[in-house]
């Protein structure tokens, strides 16, 4: 079972909490190391601190500072892929900083369907995102949530039509299954539910993954994507990020 570790952004230059782009950087760079020095086997970045997130497109400003982030962890990462998830929603901007940066993958929370969220209803854009990545010949995978943390699905509510659709209309490379918000264990039930109807897709946990439910999950799921658990006081820790990878088996 793959670990992928989120390099959780500082707020960017453009957002409320906007505390400067070197500090950004720096952090970025640390818990970079962190996972990577913690046995890692992927990294994702993600603008987490850039608190309340647009419904629709991020600002240029955003995605100018991503892009500077993604190419500093993309340079210590070496081989190890780097994915790009450009909050609340923005695929089509997290398609091109992954393609200018050579980054591998996005996470897309809303690929297919609409979902009531803190930010109001957002719609998928998968059509565009994927003509877009025809257009750009972008060697670059899309992850697709089903069901979204901090968020209800509109019309459809069950798991396993979203995740077919996801899968055959909205040609998703991956699929992610998380727990009603950032940080809380997912569903086991939801996670059975999509595998049973997209056996062969890839399937990834999203969130609230410990060491202690590891063992629940590998038979499961192909991987888990960890941000809260592996940080200490603020800060990806390497010895958490150690522990998580021993309990995946790795």
């Amino acid at each position: 079972m793959d670990l992928i570790g989120v390099v959780h952004l500082l707020p960017l230059p453009g957002s409320p909490l906007d505390a400067g782009m070197t500090g950004a950087l720096a952090r970025a760079e640390d818990d970079a190391r962190a996972w990577i020095d913690g046995g890692a086997d992927a990294l994702i970045v993600e603008n987490f601190g850039d608190v309340p997130f647009p419904r629709g497109a991020a600002e240029p400003v955003t995605v100018a500072a991503m892009t500077r982030a993604v190419q500093r962890v993309r340079a210590l990462a070496g081989e190890l892929p780097v994915g790009v998830n450009v909050l609340r929603n923005d695929a089509e901007s997290a398609l091109s900083i992954a393609h200018v940066c050579g980054a591998r993958f996005v996470r897309v929370n809303v690929h297919v369907g609409a979902a009531v969220t803190d930010q109001g209803v957002i719609q998928s854009r998968a059509a565009r995102t994927l003509r877009l990545r025809s257009r750009l010949g972008a060697e670059v995978e899309i992850w697709a949530d089903v069901a979204v943390k901090h968020a209800a699905s509109l019309g459809e509510s069950d798991p396993r039509q979203e995740a077919r659709d996801a899968v055959e209309r909205g040609l998703a490379d991956a699929l992610i299954v998380t727990g009603p918000a950032t940080g809380e264990r997912p569903d086991m039930a939801r996670i059975d539910a999509v595998r049973g109807a997209v056996p062969t897709s890839r399937l990834l946990a999203g969130s609230g993954v410990t060491p202690e439910i590891a063992t629940l999950l590998r038979d499961r799921v192909d991987g888990a994507i960890v941000g809260t658990w592996a940080k200490r006081d603020g800060r990806v820790d390497s010895d958490r990020v150690a522990r998580l990878k021993s309990a995946f088996g790795g």
